[in-house]
């Protein structure tokens, strides 16, 4: 999320009021009763400039960026915060492959890298045809094949040497970059300005964000990677996203605004920061949510469980 868009943003109201279809993933019929008794967001730390990008390993730490610092922390499970990995490479968004390793939006390059749990990084890829990319933002990896979809969307970063973006991309879009593969494919080019992004846990369905138009759409996932039937979910974009094991789906911006598979909003969680970045579940049980908010993080105790 580009920081100076906040202002722009929260200015639009990020009123959650949309429509979506039936889908057919679910593990359980959604519930409003989310959150464990009256528990609200309780404050990890505010020590950080902005928060990004949280992912859980199989442990159920927690890892997450602090991107204008340029250092990627770790909450593990005994509630200990480190730091995993200084010179980031402007990490944003974040995810671990099956493998364990974290693979990350490095948008200092405009690359994407996987970093190995010693902090070695290979760099996965830099550039699409020869030409640079935007700045990947957030990412999601299909639990069968492996492969990385990412959004690409242009936010300038004053640790450029750029002032605009490369035209011949021609837009900002959202991509697919086959497991051991160079070159991603573009597979949907017809969104404004795509960011938050989250899969289904049987690699079927696709949540991805188009912060600028104010919506969230879903796919349907061909088993070539490609995207097919996009549908509006609802009318309300998102800086990052999460699932739980009902199918409710969390999006971000002012505050966590919670979703049922159908569509229906079932809950807004309150966070006392301006602008609320990304979510994640983590813990040994995954049923906390861990909440990266402007300079700071917080956890939340919940019912459901997550199934990333």
């Amino acid at each position: 999320m580009n920081r100076s868009l906040l202002k722009v943003v929260l200015a639009g109201g990020m009123v959650a009021v949309g429509a979506g279809i039936v889908a057919a993933y679910a593990q359980t019929q959604p519930t409003s009763n989310i959150l464990a008794g009256s528990a609200t967001p309780r404050l990890v730390a505010r020590q950080f400039k902005f928060t990004e990008g949280p992912a859980v390993d199989k442990a159920g730490n927690v890892f997450f960026t602090d991107q204008p610092n340029n250092k990627i922390w770790k909450y593990d499970t005994s509630g200990k915060l480190s730091v995993f990995l200084d010179n980031a490479g402007r990490a944003n968004g974040l995810y671990f492959d099956k493998q364990g390793n974290l693979l990350a939006c490095a948008d200092e390059q405009n690359q994407l890298w996987s970093i190995a749990p010693t902090g070695q990084v290979t760099v996965l890829l830099e550039e699409v045809q020869g030409h640079r990319l935007n700045g990947p933002n957030d990412l999601w990896v299909h639990p069968a094949s492996g492969g990385i979809y990412f959004t690409d969307p242009y936010y300038q970063r004053d640790y450029w040497a750029r002032t605009a973006p490369d035209p011949n991309l021609g837009g900002q879009k959202l991509y697919y970059l086959p497991k051991g593969q160079k070159q991603p494919v573009i597979v949907d080019g017809k969104l404004q300005k795509p960011n938050g992004i989250i899969g289904t846990p049987d690699g079927r369905q696709l949540y991805v964000a188009d912060i600028e138009a104010n919506k969230t759409y879903r796919y349907q996932i061909a088993p070539n990677g490609q995207l097919t039937n996009r549908q509006l979910f609802v009318e309300q974009g998102s800086d990052g996203m999460t699932l739980d094991n009902q199918g409710n789906v969390y999006l971000t911006g002012k505050g966590v605004t919670v979703y049922s598979a159908a569509g229906q909003k079932i809950q807004h969680i309150a966070v006392p920061e301006e602008w609320t970045g990304n979510v994640c579940f983590g813990g040994k049980d995954r049923k906390t949510l861990f909440i990266t908010a402007s300079a700071a993080l917080f956890v939340l105790p919940m019912q459901v469980k997550g199934v990333q």
